[in-house]
């Protein structure tokens, strides 16, 4: 085997890279479609104008004659379109049809869950917990409870009666177990309910027994009013007979408990149907929610590498979280007052504890999440609160727009777009154009496995849009390789051997290149957060193909020039390598003189007397 040259060894690391980068890019997409869930397919996905997909048209209700106002509907509008966005659904579209009505189409074929998110009302709520109980008795506590822990910048009170001996429910390093159901001492029957709390209804209760509604507080702790939020005197004897009944194990009730009024306390179970509660009234609404991201948690020491769910509210909805916080946190920990339930359609997402008074709106929920589980909660809190309540008017599969002639007629030219570089590039570089079409080819392949892999990941999907980006993109991409090869072919013109033109003249290119994909990198950019729906997909397409276009030149196109130019083919600049000095218009004298080529001398034909005089 014929070693390489130490010329080409870089040049040969840096193609091997780029192929190592291609099979890895392949054998992921493949194992994708193999093992992965949802799997995922060779092909890139198709958008609502190329494949269609599934219309819903939603209508407003609400309550009496009213009407759902301007402001209402076009808020819903933005919250539905963030939602959809969230979820990974890309291409979708909202719009507002007719009057009220809300048009969302989905393409391809939506899931159950993404279906089901659109066709309930989606309203957030914020509860306090008067009940919690785990459903079942095979069924163990959830792991651990999610807690609000108080912002580094404020430190805990300490609770009235407070005797300095740490809580057993309290949380600690690795945080709190699920508190556990509370029994009587008097009745067996009375379940998960605090003692006395039957007393309410019995006429023949001492008024001792009445005044044992409620969590036990020390001597000195301030009863709280009888009619706050987390009052036990909330609970009448029908909604104790509901909770017993309740299993949410097979029904979770979503609807019934959406349906219900805010001011009255409510049955409801957890998401999951893990956990069932007796929540109090409404105390705030999803309206109040600022912003929610996952993230690590982080502490004035860095990062724990625990998860969490940051919380932000506004200012109306902070000033009232830090009333409710203050008076949850009079309750002890891991008692089911100490806890506020977040209720999306009817059921408690989660019901975190409260471990602190929370002040000036920032709070983060914490518990056994991993990163995915906490995007949903996050997502879930932020994009879960509509203005109003929505009922599906119709739900029916849509045709595409376009359609597969229109997607034909595309690919038709980006072929024959493909086939003008292809011609050009041989008219006017010869051999070294088959360098361009190589890196065409590459930078084809590249595009093709990154968008079928997008659209697995991100559900990111190729509209007429987006195919146009990918044809503009061929431009962009033989732009590189004219100015690379026009650059090499000046310092040829200059008299320098061919391998060291390739040097001199990439140093020169280089920085060309980069400035020209970094302006195409930025109004690509700027089209994208400024623009919706297909002018974004064109410039994500853009985009992409900008990134590749380096790859593909620094990877690919560079390094084969660089073998090229040790070879005899090329270093010699033959007539048809596209680097013949002569017809680049270099003169003869330079080259000659320089010592850079070596032209065979030329044959003069002797004359007759030179013949007849013996001097040949």
């Amino acid at each position: 085997m014929r070693a390489i040259k130490p010329r080409n060894r870089t040049a040969v690391r840096t193609i091997a890279a780029l192929a190592a980068i291609v099979v890895l890019l392949f054998g992921g997409l493949a194992a994708a479609t193999q093992w992965a869930n949802p799997k995922a397919q060779f092909t890139p996905l198709l958008g609502l104008d190329l494949a269609g997909g599934r219309q819903i048209v939603i209508e407003p209700v609400v309550t009496g004659s009213a009407e759902a106002s301007e402001e209402q509907v076009q808020q819903a509008i933005d919250i539905i379109r963030r939602r959809i966005d969230g979820s990974g659904t890309a291409e979708a579209e909202v719009s507002r049809l007719g009057g009220d009505n809300i048009a969302v189409a989905i393409p391809g074929n939506p899931s159950a869950a993404q279906l089901d998110a659109l066709s309930r009302s989606s309203q957030l709520s914020f509860r306090s917990v008067l009940v919690a109980q785990p459903v079942g008795l095979d069924i163990e506590p959830p792991g651990e409870t999610p807690f609000l822990p108080l912002p580094d910048s404020f430190e805990p009170p300490e609770p009235p009666g407070d005797t300095g001996v740490e809580d057993p429910g309290a949380p600690d390093d690795t945080g709190v177990e699920e508190p556990a159901p509370q029994e009587s001492d008097q009745d067996v029957d009375n379940g998960p309910f605090p003692e006395g709390l039957r007393a309410q209804d019995d006429a023949e209760q001492t008024d001792d027994a009445e005044q044992t509604t409620g969590p036990p507080a020390p001597e000195d702790e301030p009863t709280p009013d009888a009619q706050n939020p987390s009052d036990l005197a909330q609970i009448t004897p029908e909604m104790q007979e509901q909770f017993t009944a309740l299993d949410c194990s097979t029904d979770t009730e979503g609807d019934r408990v959406a349906a219900e009024p805010n001011d009255v306390a409510v049955v409801a179970c957890a998401t999951d149907g893990t956990e069932k509660y007796i929540l109090g009234p409404v105390e705030l609404t999803g309206a109040s929610v600022a912003d929610a991201r996952a993230g690590l948690e982080s502490t004035q020491g860095g990062t724990t590498g625990r998860v969490e769910v940051s919380l932000e509210l506004d200012d109306e909805g902070g000033t009232k979280f830090a009333e409710i916080s203050s008076r949850l946190f009079q309750y002890p920990q891991g008692e089911a007052q100490n806890r506020f339930a977040i209720v999306l359609d009817g059921t408690a997402i989660t019901a975190p504890g409260i471990n602190g008074v929370i002040s000036g709106g920032q709070a983060s929920i914490t518990g056994n999440f991993t990163m995915e589980t906490a995007e949903v909660l996050a997502n879930q809190i932020k994009f879960g609160a509509l203005p109003i309540s929505f009922a599906v008017q119709t739900s029916e599969q849509i045709s595409p727009t376009l359609g597969g002639e229109q997607l034909r007629l595309g690919i038709i030219a980006g072929v024959v777009g493909l086939l003008l570089v292809f011609g050009y590039s041989l008219a006017q570089y010869r051999a070294l154009g088959l360098v361009t079409i190589g890196s065409l080819a590459v930078a084809a392949i590249l595009a093709y496995v990154s968008v079928s892999l997008l659209g697995w990941a991100t559900n990111f999907r190729l509209t007429m849009a987006g195919v146009t980006g990918l044809i503009v993109a061929i431009g962009i991409t033989a732009d590189s390789f004219i100015v690379y090869f026009e650059r090499v072919r000046d310092e040829v013109r200059s008299g320098r051997p061919l391998r060291y033109a390739v040097d001199t003249g990439w140093a020169r290119a280089r920085r060309t290149i980069l400035i020209s994909d970094a302006v195409n990198l930025i109004a690509a950019g700027v089209l994208f957060w400024l623009s919706e729906s297909s002018v974004k997909a064109f410039a994500f397409t853009l985009g992409m193909i900008t990134i590749i276009d380096l790859i593909v030149i620094f990877m690919f196109t560079h390094p084969v020039v660089s073998i090229l130019a040790n070879t005899k083919f090329f270093g010699q600049g033959h007539k048809w390598s596209g680097m013949d000095p002569e017809r680049l218009g270099a003169k003869r004298s330079t080259y000659l003189g320089r010592g850079q080529f070596t032209l065979p001398p030329v044959k003069v034909k002797p004359t007759r007397a030179e013949i007849e005089g013996g001097t040949v």
